[in-house]
C-alpha cells in the first residue's frame, strides 16, 4: 500500500476504509509474530470460553416451554449462542474463524507468507477444538448432576447441525465464515466497547438464528450430542468438523478478506 492510501480524513469525514484495512493487517501481523505457546494457550482459552454459548442454549431449551421453530425460543437461543463469542472476542482470545480474515490480510498485502498463515490457522484451530472438547467433557460430567440442562437438550442442539447433507454443511459453513469475517472487519472499525458488543451480538446471533455451522462453537454443540446420544456418531462429528472448517475458511478468506482487500487497494477505498 502507498502513503497516499493512508492520508488522514478531512474534518467531518468518516474514518476512511484504508485505515480499517491497516488496522486489520496489523492485528493479523501481530498474531503471526506470537510464540506458538501463546497462540496455543489463547486458542485453548477461546475453545473453553465459547462453550458457554452452547451450554446456555441447552439450559434455556431445557427450561423453555417452546422449542426450535418457536419465535421466542429461537430468539433466546440465538442470544445465548452469542454469549460465547462475546466472551472470546472482547477478551481478544484467538478464534479460528476470526483468523480466516485477520491472518489472511497480511498475506494478501505481502507482509507475511502462506507458511505463516498455515502456522497460525493450524495452531489456533487445534487449540480451539481441544479447548471445546475439554469444556464438553467438563460440562457433560458435571452439569447433569446440577439439573440445569437435560441430555435431550444437548442432543436436540447437536441434531440441528448434523441432520443435513454434505452440500448444506459446506455451503452453510461458507455463510458462517463470511459472517465471522465481517465480525473481524467491523470490530476493527468500531471505536467503543459497546459498539463492539452490539456488532458481535448482532452477527453471531444471526449465525445462531440461521443454525449455520460454525466450526468452533459447533464443535462443542456436536460433541455434546456425541457424548449424550447414540444417534450421533463419530463419523457425524468428523464430517461436521471437516466441512464446516473448510466452509468457514472459504467464507472468511474469500468473501471478506479477499474482497475487502481488493476493493480498498484496487478501488481506492
Amino acid at each position: 500500500m502507498t502513503d497516499s492510501d493512508h492520508k488522514p480524513a478531512a474534518a467531518g469525514e468518516q474514518t476512511p476504509t484504508p485505515d480499517i484495512l491497516e488496522s486489520v493487517i496489523e492485528s493479523g501481523q501481530h498474531e503471526m509474530q506470537r510464540e506458538p505457546e501463546g497462540l496455543l494457550l489463547s486458542g485453548f482459552s477461546a475453545g473453553l470460553d465459547i462453550g458457554f454459548g452452547p451450554l446456555l442454549m441447552a439450559v434455556l431449551l431445557t427450561l423453555s416451554d417452546g422449542g426450535y421453530g418457536d419465535l421466542g425460543t429461537e430468539l433466546l437461543l440465538a442470544s445465548a449462542y452469542a454469549v460465547g463469542f462475546i466472551f472470546v472476542i472482547i477478551a481478544r482470545s484467538e478464534l479460528f474463524t476470526e483468523h480466516t480474515t485477520l491472518a489472511v490480510m497480511p498475506v494478501l498485502d505481502g507482509r507475511a507468507s502462506a507458511g505463516n498463515l498455515a502456522r497460525v490457522w493450524g495452531l489456533v484451530w487445534v487449540s480451539n477444538v481441544v479447548g471445546g472438547a475439554v469444556f464438553t467433557i467438563f460440562v457433560v460430567v458435571l452439569v447433569p448432576d446440577f439439573g440445569v440442562a437435560s441430555p435431550d437438550a444437548f442432543s436436540t442442539i447437536a441434531h440441528q447441525l448434523v441432520d443435513h447433507g454434505v452440500r448444506w454443511l459446506f455451503v452453510a459453513g461458507i455463510l458462517a465464515g463470511w459472517l465471522m469475517g465481517l465480525v473481524a472487519w467491523l470490530v476493527a472499525a468500531a471505536q467503543e466497547t459497546i459498539s463492539r458488543l452490539v456488532i458481535i451480538w448482532l452477527v453471531t446471533a444471526s449465525i445462531g438464528m440461521l443454525h449455520l455451522p460454525h466450526s468452533i462453537a459447533g464443535n462443542v454443540e456436536v460433541l455434546f450430542g456425541l457424548v449424550v446420544s447414540s444417534d450421533i456418531t463419530v463419523l457425524d462429528y468428523a464430517e461436521f468438523l471437516l466441512l464446516s472448517t473448510v466452509g468457514n475458511a472459504i467464507g472468511g478468506g474469500v468473501f471478506v478478506a479477499l474482497l475487502k482487500y481488493g476493493h480498498v487497494v484496487r478501488g481506492g477505498g
